[in-house]
């Protein structure tokens, strides 16, 4: 079975996104909307980790569940945010962090996918579960980041 090589590649997607998502809540610390509601999605990638790992482990899988964290790094990005505040390079920065957290997204909701099909094809409920549980929060990071670049690009572009 090659359902283990989905659940590898979902493990790692889902937590590349909640890496980008914290990468840019430090960023764009001073918008406020973007910081708060980036945060909030790492919890729910967190999440979906966790349950990646368990229903791994029926597949000889030791996947582990620690988010990323954010370090020194984030620090500096959020004070270098705080110093260069609304400015326009940043505006056009956030769009393309945006951008990027959208494939993102979009790649995990594939995987997402991908991973409800081989459950279905294998028989394993719980995993077919799992992914109907967190399918449709990875689809509202995907319509939330879309809804920001819609949001933004118009007085970003326009400036």
């Amino acid at each position: 079975m090659k359902i283990g090589l989905a659940l590898r590649e979902l493990h790692r997607s889902e937590k590349s996104l909640a890496r980008d998502l914290l990468v840019v809540a430090d960023r764009h610390h001073v918008e406020h909307e973007i910081h708060h509601v980036a945060r909030d999605l790492v919890r729910w990638s967190g999440e979906h980790l966790a349950g990646i790992a368990e229903a791994a482990r029926a597949y000889d899988l030791n996947l582990d569940t620690d988010l990323p964290g954010q370090g020194l790094r984030g620090a500096v990005r959020a004070k270098i945010s705080d110093m260069t505040g609304r400015f326009a390079a940043p505006g056009v920065l956030l769009l393309a962090d945006l951008r990027r957290l959208h494939r993102k997204a979009a790649g995990v909701s594939l995987d997402w996918e991908l991973v409800a099909q081989g459950a279905q094809a294998v028989k394993d409920t719980g995993l077919l579960e799992l992914a109907q549980r967190c399918h449709p929060q990875t689809l509202r990071q995907l319509k939330w980041t879309n809804a920001m670049l819609k949001a933004l690009s118009p007085q970003v572009l326009a400036s």
